[in-house]
């Protein structure tokens, strides 16, 4: 198989060049400074130059949420308008595209688990933008998958975990939010999903285009999380400090761009369609702290 990669040097992109190696699939990751995701003659010009094709991977995405408020037009134009240039260009070229989207388009006031065809409301700029690329890839192309993932985490890139680790070899107490609840998710997880989803719709791609969800099994808040973090740097860096968690409500950490207090994400259609069952979200902080903690 021989797959284009947009967004090779984020968190899940990372793993996919190193998933996709190991199972001999020819993975072409342009950098940033050959391909523009939101010119569209960029995009054509990658395409002419790595064809043939058998699938697209848009893993890219502006994901600064607080900074998108401001930064308002970058945010679409990375979000929503690269979506659509690379779906429009799938689409002349006749390859699928799984496109990865995110857990904030959706407003939070649910109490169970979000189903795909729940209706999307987003709070802020991030949101809204990866919304309107979910449905441009919709509207410009019939052979796509969109995978929602929520609080991504690895040893690549910027993240949740490593900043807890690293704040807490400078703070004994740290004040941690604890009434938003979702799903803390390997980028290796998702990673390892988006290859088995591409590798099974190259064999059979009948009936399985559209939305999907993905993300660890269980949920919890970020107070437990960080919690469960510095749990598991003890077993591994004897000498680490011991950091206090205090949990707090969002309203004492305030924010430019508000938050879904629950973003639990319902995972069953990903299991009906593809047999994937996602791993418990602890299981995998426990498994991948080891090459986090070598990547800090």
């Amino acid at each position: 198989m021989r797959i284009l990669l947009i967004g090779g040097s984020g968190q899940v992109g990372s793993e996919i060049q190193i998933i996709a190696k190991h199972n001999d699939i020819e993975c072409i990751a342009p950098s940033s400074s050959k391909l523009d995701i939101t010119d569209s003659r960029s995009i054509e010009k990658i395409f002419s130059a790595c064809m043939p094709l058998d699938f697209v991977i848009n893993a890219s995405a502006y994901t600064a949420v607080d900074k998108a408020e401001d930064e308002k037009e970058l945010a679409f134009k990375i979000n929503n308008d690269g979506p659509r240039f690379l779906a429009k260009a799938c689409a002349q070229n006749r390859i699928p595209l799984l496109h990865l989207s995110t857990d904030y388009v959706f407003d939070g006031q649910a109490t169970t688990p979000y189903k795909e065809d729940m209706p999307i409301t987003p709070l802020g700029v991030y949101g809204k933008s990866k919304a309107e690329g979910e449905q441009d890839v919709r509207d410009c192309l019939l052979e796509h998958i969109i995978m929602r993932t929520a609080w991504v985490y690895g040893a690549h890139g910027n993240n949740f975990v490593k900043t807890m680790i690293r704040l807490g070899r400078e703070h004994p107490q740290l004040k941690v939010v604890s009434d938003q609840t979702g799903c803390p998710t390997a980028a290796f997880d998702i990673a390892v999903t988006v290859i088995s989803i591409i590798s099974q719709m190259v064999v059979d791609p009948a009936h399985r285009w559209g939305t999907y969800h993905y993300c660890s099994d269980g949920s919890t808040n970020w107070a437990e999380f960080a919690r469960a973090i510095f749990n598991e740097v003890g077993r591994h860096i004897p000498d680490y400090p011991t950091v206090e968690v205090l949990a707090i409500p969002g309203s004492e950490y305030p924010t430019k761009a508000t938050r879904p207090n629950y973003s639990v994400l319902d995972c069953s259609k990903i299991e009906q369609n593809f047999t994937i069952i996602p791993p418990a979200w602890l299981s995998s902080l426990q498994r991948d702290m080891p090459n986090i903690l070598k990547n800090m």
